[in-house]
């Protein structure tokens, strides 16, 4: 099946980037470095560069902080997200928001993609984006508030529960009005999970590929690769590639990143030894 986000669509093995664009004074990784217009607008252009298909704007960290209503995060976002659209027609632009009304203004603005990281938290958004024919991220949160940690959840499975929950939240998008074709999954690493959890969707990752909705994966220094490797958040990168490569290899089709040239450089080696992608040079031995 074409994956179609907004006014973008892409062959059915297509791999896409989609680069972390932190409208936020406060975030976990970049500690506010893209917090003012222009230096966000600098890592757009930057990523751009460096091949990302898609960016994901957000205008609140996850993790609880201060109180961010729906006006000051339309404020961070939706004139941000106008001038990338302006000065990139090609790009994917997704926005990482849980509220319709957020998700009204940025599709009207531009947006192609709705991301919700909370799992269908405001059971509007799904009719935001089939009003604005944009895209949606289907996430597993198991229930979770919005920017809240999860305390001693338990599954009998994580993998089913992931299933079931993204697989109804993607219906629910299709009989809303979203296309087929404009519904993406995602596990949600970390969101309603501890690190076992996270490492057993991982693991079983091929069992969500499995369901034929299109699969994304949100690993970029994750506290489940820093809690497998005791780690702090500018120093796993590795980890994080490691369990890119284990996605990969499962099919996953999307990956939400920091780094794009490098999670890029393990994603392609991954499918070309899969026998999904051929080397882009192979002369050895030949010449």
């Amino acid at each position: 099946m074409t994956l179609r986000l907004g006014r973008h669509e892409f062959a059915d093995d297509a791999t896409l980037m989609m680069a972390i664009v932190n409208r936020t004074p406060d975030s976990f990784y970049d500690k506010g470095a893209t917090w003012a217009e222009d230096r966000a607008f600098e890592r757009v252009a930057l990523v751009v560069e460096q091949g990302a298909e898609i960016v994901d704007i957000g205008g609140i960290k996850a993790a609880p902080g201060v109180e961010i209503d729906a006006a000051e995060e339309k404020s961070r976002v939706v004139d941000f997200v106008a001038r990338v659209r302006e000065a990139f027609p090609q790009l994917v632009i997704s926005v990482d928001t849980w509220r319709a009304e957020v998700g009204r203004a940025v599709c009207a603005a531009g947006a192609d993609v709705l991301n919700d990281a909370w799992g269908g938290a405001d059971p509007e958004l799904v009719d935001a984006a089939a009003e604005g024919g944009a895209a949606i991220i289907c996430t597993h949160t198991g229930g979770v508030t919005p920017r809240t940690r999860p305390y001693r959840i338990d599954y009998d499975d994580v993998v089913a529960a992931a299933i079931h929950d993204t697989v109804a939240y993607a219906e629910r998008a299709i009989a809303a009005g979203v296309s087929p074709e404009s519904v993406v999954i995602d596990p949600a690493h970390d969101f309603g999970k501890n690190t076992f959890h996270s490492l057993e969707v991982t693991r079983r990752l091929g069992e969500m590929v499995a369901t034929g909705y299109p699969v994304l994966v949100s690993l970029s220094n994750k506290d489940f690769v820093g809690e497998t490797l005791d780690l702090p958040v500018g120093e796993r990168l590795t980890g994080t590639l490691a369990a890119t490569a284990v996605c990969a290899l499962a099919g996953a089709r999307i990956y939400r990143v920091h780094e794009v040239v490098e999670t890029r450089q393990t994603v392609d080696m991954v499918n070309t030894i899969a026998g999904r992608r051929p080397p882009r040079r192979a002369i050895r031995g030949l010449q």
